[in-house]
């Protein structure tokens, strides 16, 4: 079986979001098949800069095909149309400009994607909203599985994205509540379908003392791990922990672990870290009492999976559909959505509480059940099995729906993208069957 892999950026560098999700489920699925990573020439996410070089090279033994990008982010031409798009009625061809604004606008690695397509079993496609994703959907819809990574957020609401997802071969969903919210969006309901995350390294072993002593953190802590950023919540976190602080003289510290891209309050018990190894990392969630997972959007937290694995409970913003959600199916973690429960939940995931060992216990066997490498591999395994079966069949397949002539798509008959994501109900999602692959799983 030949498999490509297509994502915006990629890299070992690259160590979190849906990159390290995709160059995850690359080197897993490299055991099973012969696979490719087809991705740009961009290392930084915001402005798309060709800093990496064309062609093919290596990494961790998967080869990787790069692209150049034909235009770095404009910020104030991407502000004023997504403006435009997401609070304003608007046309078909101001959302095709938003997104080519977005970027990373690479039309060389389309051409790639349909050349090669026949000789390819299948290509997953991460991250939907994203130029590669769309353009690769619409130009081999027949080879296209999309893994979609999508959040809470205005983007979900764009007309752009219906038939990407209507016409795609299968969509892999990263938790229930993505999988509810994209339905309700783009009434895909009759595309094959799987909520299957993703795995994650978890060392064999961690050490908890050698943490403490490289960083000297002596006092019992929650960590947070992550990009420090105000899209991730971390604003509040701050406002919330100071206030936890001087109320709790003898409560817990705040460790982060992660770049930071906004101010991070001076405070003795705030401990900022930087950037650490993944040893560091699990490490450091290994020392805690509990992880803080603070963002309001999310369609899957690794690293609330990862704390799962290690016996540590999690404390989550209840505002994120996909966290709470989580929280509720594991019974492994609790959430706030104002500060007097963001302080009482802190208080009661203490490691000396009579909560915390219970969690922790729920949060192994749900990560055992659920996101161990076996079984993540062996859902992406049954579905191409499941679309062979198909094409083996016969089955008949809609055409790629079309996106009219030249004044179909000027006219401004598309409503705001917050609005129509205004009307998607929101909050934790029923469970189902997450191993049905039937065309509702």
């Amino acid at each position: 079986m030949k498999l490509a892999v297509a994502v915006q950026r990629y890299g070992a560098d690259i160590n979190g979001g849906a990159e390290l999700h995709a160059r995850y489920i690359a080197e897993r699925l490299a055991r099973h098949a012969d696979v490719e990573v087809v991705s740009t020439c961009a290392r930084d996410y915001v402005t798309w800069k060709n800093e990496r070089p064309s062609g093919i090279e290596h990494v961790n033994g998967i080869p990787v095909r790069r692209f150049p990008v034909i235009h770095q982010r404009d910020p104030y031409h991407f502000g004023r149309l997504s403006r435009r798009v997401f609070d304003q009625p608007h046309s078909l061809a101001d959302e095709i400009a938003w997104l080519d604004s977005e970027g990373p606008a690479s039309p060389a690695m389309i051409d790639y994607l349909e050349q090669a397509a026949p000789k390819l079993d299948f290509i997953l496609l991460f991250s939907y909203r994203y130029y590669h994703a769309w353009h690769g959907a619409r130009r081999v819809p027949s080879k296209a599985l999309l893994v979609p990574t999508a959040e809470r957020d205005q983007a979900i609401g764009l007309g752009i994205f219906g038939p990407t997802f209507r016409g795609v071969r299968a969509v892999m969903y990263n938790s229930h509540e993505e999988r509810a919210m994209i339905q309700a969006a783009t009434h895909n309901e009759q595309v094959p379908g799987v909520v299957v995350g993703v795995g994650s390294e978890i060392p064999a072993r961690t050490n908890a003392e050698r943490f403490r002593r490289k960083h000297n953190i002596r006092k019992p802590f929650a960590i947070y791990v992550g990009r420090i950023d105000e899209n991730k919540g971390c604003k509040e976190l701050f406002d919330f922990f100071l206030r936890y602080a001087a109320t709790f003289p003898k409560g817990l510290d705040l460790v982060l672990i992660g770049s930071a891209i906004m101010p991070i309050p001076q405070h003795p018990r705030i401990h900022h870290l930087g950037f650490q190894p993944d040893e560091d990392k699990f490490d450091g969630i290994a020392a805690s009492d509990l992880l803080i997972m603070p963002s309001y959007f999310e369609s899957l937290s690794m690293v609330a999976l990862e704390a799962w694995a290690l016996g540590r409970p999690v404390l989550a913003n209840g505002q994120c559909d996909v966290l709470k959600g989580q929280c509720i199916r594991s019974a492994a973690g609790l959430y706030y959505e104002r500060y007097e429960e963001f302080a009482e939940t802190l208080y009661a995931l203490e490691s000396n509480g009579p909560l915390h060992a219970r969690l922790g216990r729920n949060g192994r066997d749900y990560f055992t059940q659920h996101y161990t490498w076996p079984v993540i591999e062996r859902k992406y395994l049954d579905m191409f099995d499941r679309l062979k079966r198909d094409d083996a069949a016969g089955s008949a397949r809609a055409p790629v729906e079309s996106l009219g002539g030249w004044f179909a798509r000027r006219r401004t008959d598309r409503r705001p993208a917050s609005d129509v994501l205004a009307g998607i109900p929101s909050g934790a999602a029923p469970t189902g069957n997450s191993n049905n692959l039937s065309r509702s799983a």
